[in-house]
């Protein structure tokens, strides 16, 4: 109901009982057809005045502001004119629709700082970990035992070692989601041959699954080439790291089957490990950065903890999807999409 309805409304309502409580008295038609026209036209035209003057203005003028100030105009340019038949219901759709608005980006800012913290308590805790390692280390040798257990000062140098190359792989893998984030990583894409490049792969990881008795399968609909257009260097990464997922995670005298599917204008790479699995509810959380389904078991195998984050960022800097799906106990598979050359 615009506002002229509303003041016809009223002045009627106003007039019919002036002019009823003339007629109680007076008992006169012709005079209540008269003073009810009259007080109608009179009431209508002061009620619609003072709307005008002292109430539509002033909500119109709020209603262009909150217009202009959503459309992201600059306050000093959002009084522009707009018009409207309606701005009192104008009024009110645009402040209902601004108040989901603002509801949505607060309950967004309060799932960002939730992640912001969890991000910097599990950063906190990976570089923690090998620092104090070193630290131990080095403050062992330091008190003496180059020189009274060389043996075992031997040792200690090599975990140190060690930990030392997990916290340069902490950098450089924090350094790379950084700047595929940002988009500074340009994806720079070719046509190639996507089974060479799976081979190849997979020749690289062979010693890491022969340590676990692990047996790597590769199988394609025939031997002839899969073309696909992508960044080739991004893409291996993408399969090192889900291969290497597989190995770490598999069970030792276990498998991992590597499969193609050509789709209608895609090629579809699955990755499958017959090894511990991952639970449902931690399904959707498995690309969350240092997100691990069995921290104990992570960290004693090692890694960064952004392996399948760089990975979901590859993919989707290809505007390509990647997906997982799992059975506790039965195993996993990582599956994505390239598009065909």
């Amino acid at each position: 109901m615009n506002f002229r309805s509303l003041i016809l409304i009223i002045s009627f309502v106003f007039s019919l009982i002036l002019a009823g409580m003339n007629f109680y008295y007076e008992r006169d038609f012709p005079t209540f057809i008269f003073i009810l026209i009259l007080s109608f036209i009179l009431s209508f035209s002061l009620l619609n005045y003072v709307f005008q003057k002292f109430v539509y203005e002033r909500i119109k003028s709020v209603y262009k502001l909150i217009h202009n100030l959503k459309l992201g105009k600059e306050l000093k340019d959002a009084l522009g004119d707009h018009k409207s038949d309606d701005p009192i219901g104008d009024a009110e759709k645009e402040v209902r629709d601004w108040a989901k608005q603002k509801a949505s980006e607060i309950d967004q800012l309060k799932a960002q700082e939730k992640f912001r913290k969890e991000f910097l308590s599990n950063i906190s805790h990976e570089f923690k970990t090998p620092l104090f390692a070193i630290q131990g280390y080095i403050e062992t040798l330091q008190d003496g035992m180059m020189e009274d257990n060389p043996e075992m000062a031997v040792n200690f140098l090599n975990k140190a070692s060690r930990n030392l190359d997990r916290l340069s792989y902490l950098i450089h893998d924090l350094d790379e989601i950084a700047k595929l984030e940002s988009g500074a990583v340009l994806i720079e894409k070719e046509k190639f041959d996507l089974q060479v490049l799976i081979k190849e792969t997979l020749d690289d990881l062979e010693y890491k699954a022969n340590e676990q008795n692990i047996v790597l399968d590769f199988s394609s609909k025939g031997n002839h080439p899969i073309f696909v257009k992508a960044d080739r260097k991004k893409i291996q990464q993408v399969l090192v790291n889900l291969i290497d997922n597989s190995i770490k995670y598999g069970k030792r005298n276990g498998k991992t089957s590597i499969k193609t599917h050509p789709l209608i204008d895609q090629i579809l790479i699955e990755i499958t490990d017959n090894g511990v699995g991952i639970e449902e509810k931690n399904l959707p959380r498995v690309f969350e950065r240092f997100f691990r389904t069995d921290k104990s078991r992570s960290r004693e195998i090692g890694g960064s903890g952004l392996g399948l984050a760089i990975v979901k960022h590859i993919i989707e800097a290809h505007h390509q999807n990647v997906h997982v799906r799992s059975t506790e106990g039965i195993g996993t598979t990582f599956s994505f999409t390239l598009e065909k050359a």
